[in-house]
């Protein structure tokens, strides 16, 4: 048998770990540093928190936050729609291959292409409105992206119509390597499908839901700016400021980056708080399992 030193297997990881830490590590630290630097061109003196005291000052950076935390709302929205359509698509139905396919496409679309295409569908004068006109419920149509009532709500459903083709697909994958005889057995008992669903198939997906929920809370917290950026720039009236282009507005619009590294050291922090919590559970759920 083949005897090695202890730290022989670290050795072959080293390189990739020397990488990974100046692609990610040194530009974590560099943003920590601005944030507390007035920068001007490449660096700038220290000044502590007032970059942070600043921007909670800022109303606007406030509705920022608030935005992106109703944003989080849709997390359950897409583990519940990903779940059931899996389920149904598992159950091989009529053209089940087709419609796997077809809940996916909007997974692979580029976001600006999204952006711009849900923009002329959703304007006053769109596609949509046009054909609530035609069938007579004009009443519903709405200025989608240009109402401060309704545009953060629109822009949320454009991202769950995008982003819910992989949870599909996620889910999907983990039910066709389940043990169907769980469910025959189910069957057998006499559950039914929202028992079987959630007694049977719930549990066996649990280490696959959690992981699509930290997936989907990071992009909600972290991975909206395109949407943003494309379909309303942050309006009407800031009614969809994000903290990501608050980022974007402060960095290069406004020429202030140690504004924008405070903001995004916060941003990094919320979305490392709602990380480390789901993998502490899920490593709990793990140890828990292999001791018993």
């Amino acid at each position: 048998m083949l005897r090695t030193k202890r730290f022989t297997p670290y050795l072959f990881v080293a390189p990739m770990w020397a990488l990974l830490l100046f692609v990610f590590g040194y530009p974590i630290v560099q943003i920590f540093n601005f944030s507390t630097r007035r920068i001007r061109g490449a660096t700038g003196p220290f000044i502590g928190l007032e970059n942070y005291r600043q921007i909670f000052t800022d109303d606007i950076f406030i509705l920022s936050v608030k935005h992106n935390a109703m944003l989080l709302l849709a997390v359950p929205i897409l583990i519940v729609i990903a779940l059931v359509i899996a389920v149904f698509l598992y159950e091989r139905v009529t053209g089940w291959r087709f419609y796997r396919f077809l809940f996916f496409v909007p997974y692979v679309i580029a976001i600006p292409v999204i952006g711009h295409v849900f923009s002329n569908l959703l304007s006053l004068n769109g596609a949509v409105n046009e054909l609530l006109r035609s069938i007579g419920l004009g009443v519903l149509a709405l200025d989608w992206l240009g109402s401060e009532k309704v545009a953060l709500w629109t822009l949320m459903g454009v991202i769950i119509w995008r982003e819910a083709g992989f949870g599909i697909v996620l889910f999907l994958a983990r039910l066709l390597s389940l043990n169907e005889e769980l469910l025959d057995a189910g069957k057998i008992d006499g559950a039914n499908w929202l028992q079987r669903l959630w007694y049977i198939i719930v549990p066996e997906l649990m280490g696959v839901i959690e992981f699509y929920a930290v997936i989907c809370v990071i992009t909600m917290a972290a991975w909206v700016f395109g949407f943003v950026f494309v379909m309303t720039h942050g309006g009407p009236a800031n009614a969809t400021q994000v903290m990501e282009l608050y980022i974007w507005k402060y960095a290069f619009r406004i020429q202030l980056p140690g504004i924008a590294s405070a903001v995004a050291v916060i941003l990094f922090l919320i979305t490392l708080a709602a990380m480390v919590p789901l993998f502490y559970l899920r490593y709990k759920d793990e140890g828990t399992e292999a001791s018993a």
